[in-house]
């Protein structure tokens, strides 16, 4: 039993020295420069390049207020998990924190939850991954850059948790360079005064000369929020490199206060110099407006280039799932949630044997990319499937801030790291998620999504249901209610 789970650590959380030698730690080896970066990845997803097409043909130029909406809210998930991962050095991420404060149900449901997100979007990762491989090997069967991606990958991750820092970095790096030489580029256009050969000239009119900020009316302003929700899945990503983090208190705050400024520049400045130059009405959805952009600037190889940097965000994708997969099946085996092999380490400070597990999964990618015209159709489905369980993580992270708050408010007082607006924001965001729900409703494909993904839920139901039975589990759920009744006596005998 972990007792960083069940203990509040404002005082007897520190476990005793034998079970401290019993379990392998995670070495702390992700510097600043990796976890700035590593931020950054998760911030922006390759729906920025690919999907954003399709958001501008839906909502217009509002799709600028969409993204800022979206950014803004899950800035305060990222404040209250920075909070909750710093008042106590023992978590290793915020599956942790989650038992630790809701119940040992929470840590379980959380972890599986988030493995499941990130395996399903390394399939579709690896599947792309194939298919935009074909762009400079157009006779290659598909199935030799799938395995080989997934090859590649494993082999990244198993030396050090370092080799995964700077395999990010530099994914993250492509990806970077690729939005700010987009912004760079359209600037000149509009400063230049640039007309197409439509004749419609590159200027910050035309964000509001083509119908206005809402060109397609209030439904089209809310069909931007189901399509862009996508495109920030993975932000959360810095959580799960607490345990390996050098400097947590100084590092994890820095990631996360850059944020805001990431998502302004990355998101909505590429979108607005995007419209600037190209009237959204001009835009087509299955086509991404970086090859536009670069095909109107007298950019030869625009697709090519484009091609990379959407392959290197692919393999960036499916890197960081690899690696937060591992280390959640890694966490889940050591809480006896997940078998005990699971839960142990190389002599390089390395959870092989939950890297290999999680690869294993994304051998289904190959498999499917033989599964005949359905393959668009399911992803589709998949991939809203895998953004509604990041919003269950999301919304755990917000549930056990709210229950830390109540429970720990010396811990909260103490902390440097306090998240703005705490409770009133922590409830705002979760109406917002309640909001980002009833959007879904307003599309048939997204409908069909929402309607199946709570067969998941049923069936982790299932398995907790037989595991919670096993004595390991009835200790650690025993623990958990003794600490809840310790902390409201203690709270209760403070009271003046």
């Amino acid at each position: 039993m972990s007792e960083h789970r069940t203990r509040p650590p404002s005082d007897s959380a520190v476990p005793a020295p034998q079970n401290r030698a019993e379990k392998p730690h995670l070495a702390r080896s992700l510097s600043s420069r990796h976890i700035q970066l590593l931020a950054i990845g998760g911030a922006i997803g390759t729906g920025l390049f690919m999907g954003s097409g399709k958001t501008i043909s839906a909502a217009g130029p509002s799709v600028i207020f969409v993204y800022a909406i979206i950014g803004f809210m899950l800035f305060f998930v990222m404040r209250a998990m920075g909070e909750l991962l710093l008042s106590n050095l023992r978590y290793k991420s915020f599956t942790d924190f989650s038992a630790d404060l809701l119940g040992p149900w929470a840590g379980f449901f959380t972890g599986w939850t988030y493995w499941f997100c990130w395996v399903v979007t390394g399939i579709a990762d690896v599947v792309a991954i194939a298919h935009y491989v074909t762009f400079w090997w157009g006779n290659a069967p598909l199935w030799i850059p799938a395995l080989a991606c997934i090859l590649l990958l494993l082999a990244l991750n198993l030396p050090t948790v370092k080799a995964f820092g700077e395999t990010e970095f530099w994914f993250a790096l492509v990806k970077i360079i690729a939005i700010l030489t987009l912004i760079v580029v359209g600037l000149v256009m509009i400063l230049t005064g640039f007309t197409h050969g439509n004749g419609v000239t590159a200027g910050f009119g035309n964000l509001w000369e083509h119908g206005g900020f809402f060109p397609t009316g209030p439904m089209g302003f809310v069909a931007g929020f189901q399509i862009a929700v996508f495109a920030f899945v993975g932000i959360e990503l810095v959580g799960t490199t607490a345990a390996e983090t050098k400097d947590p208190e100084k590092n994890l705050p820095r990631a996360v206060n850059s944020i805001p400024i990431r998502i302004l520049l990355f998101y909505v400045g590429a979108l607005v110099v995007l419209m600037a130059v190209i009237p959204w009405d001009e835009f087509s959805a299955d086509e991404s407006p970086f090859v536009g952009m670069f095909t109107l600037a007298g950019l030869g190889t625009a697709a090519a280039i484009v091609n990379f940097v959407v392959l290197t965000s692919a393999a960036s994708s499916a890197n960081s799932g690899i690696y937060s997969t591992s280390r959640m099946v890694f966490g889940l085996a050591q809480e006896g949630d997940a078998p005990r092999q699971f839960g142990r380490l190389s002599r390089r400070k390395v959870p092989q044997n939950a890297l290999f597990f999680s690869c294993t999964f994304l051998l289904a990618g190959v498999a499917l990319l033989y599964a005949g015209e359905s393959v668009s159709a399911a992803f589709t489905l998949v991939s809203t499937i895998s953004a509604l369980c990041f919003m269950f993580v999301w919304s755990i992270i917000l549930i056990s801030y709210l229950v830390y708050r109540k429970r720990r408010p010396q811990l909260h007082e103490a902390s440097k790291f306090k998240m703005p607006g705490g409770v009133v924001m922590a409830y705002l965001v979760l109406a917002f998620f309640a909001f980002i729900l009833w959007t879904l409703t307003t599309q048939t494909d997204t409908l069909q999504a929402l309607l199946v993904t709570p067969v998941w839920f049923v069936l982790l139901g299932i398995v907790y249901a037989v595991l919670r039975r096993t004595p390991v589990h009835q200790a650690r759920v025993a623990a958990h209610h003794d600490d809840v009744a310790r902390e409201r006596a203690a709270l209760t005998s403070a009271k003046p």
